[in-house]
C-alpha cells in the first residue's frame, strides 16, 4: 500500500470517527432532551440537559487523554448538533410523546456509538488497550450519569440494568478487532451493533445483572 492509499484510508477512518461521534452526540442529546422534557423542565433546562448528556462523557475522555480543549467545547458542530436535537424534541413534543420508548432507543444508540468512538480516540492518541476500553466505557456512560445526577435520579450505572457492561462489550470488540487487524469499518459496526442490541434487548426483556447478596438473604442474621 503506497503513501497515497494510506492517507486515503486514514482520511476515511477520520470521517467515520467524526460521523459516529456526531451521531452519538445527536442520539444522546435526544435522550437527554426527552428525559428533561418528561421532568417538566423549561426550554433552557432541556437544552442544558441535552448538551450535558451529549458531550459530558466525551469531555471527560478528552481530558483524560490530553485532547484539550475537549471536542465538545472546541468544535462548534457538537454544540450545534446537541441544540438541534434539543429543539427538535421541544418542537415535536407531541410526536415524541407518542413514541413508545424514545429514551430507551436513543440512549441505547448513543451508548453503542460512544463506546466505539471513545475507544477509538484513546487508541488514536496512542494509549494501550486497557486504557482504550476504560475510556470507551467512560465516554459511553458519562453522559447518562450527568443526566441522572442533574435530574436527581439514581444513576443507571449504579442499578442492576445492563448498561456499563454493554459499553464494555462494545469497547472490547473495537479494541480487540483493532489489535487483530480487522477491517476498521467492519469492527466498528460490529461493536456498535452488539452494544446497542445488548442494551436495548436487556431493557425490552428486562435482563439484569445478578444482585449482590444482602445480609439475611440465606436466612442468616
Amino acid at each position: 500500500m503506497n503513501v497515497h492509499e494510506l492517507a486515503l484510508v486514514s482520511l476515511n477512518d477520520h470521517r467515520l470517527f467524526t460521523f459516529l461521534d456526531l451521531a452519538g452526540t445527536f442520539a444522546f442529546a435526544i435522550s437527554g432532551a426527552v428525559a428533561a422534557r418528561n421532568r417538566g423542565l423549561d426550554w433552557f433546562g432541556v437544552m442544558v440537559i441535552a448538551f450535558a448528556v451529549a458531550c459530558g462523557g466525551g469531555m471527560v475522555r478528552d481530558l483524560c487523554i490530553g485532547a484539550v480543549p475537549p471536542a465538545g467545547l472546541a468544535d462548534w458542530r457538537y454544540l450545534a448538533v446537541a441544540m438541534l436535537a434539543a429543539w427538535m424534541t421541544i418542537a415535536a413534543g407531541k410526536l415524541v410523546a407518542r413514541l413508545t420508548h424514545p429514551v430507551i432507543f436513543f440512549d441505547s444508540l448513543g451508548l453503542g456509538l460512544f463506546a466505539v468512538t471513545g475507544a477509538q480516540k484513546a487508541m488514536i492518541y496512542g494509549h494501550n488497550a486497557e486504557v482504550a476500553v476504560l475510556l470507551g466505557i467512560v465516554t459511553a456512560v458519562g453522559g447518562g450519569v450527568a443526566r441522572d445526577v442533574l435530574l436527581n435520579r439514581v444513576p443507571v450505572i449504579l442499578q442492576r440494568e445492563i448498561y456499563a457492561s454493554a459499553a464494555l462489550v462494545g469497547a472490547l470488540i473495537e479494541v480487540v478487532g483493532e489489535r487483530l487487524g480487522w477491517d476498521s469499518s467492519a469492527r466498528t459496526w460490529l461493536a456498535l451493533g452488539v452494544c446497542f442490541a445488548l442494551r436495548y434487548l436487556s431493557l425490552r426483556y428486562k435482563w439484569n445483572l445478578p444482585r449482590a447478596p444482602r445480609r439475611g438473604d440465606n436466612g442468616s442474621d
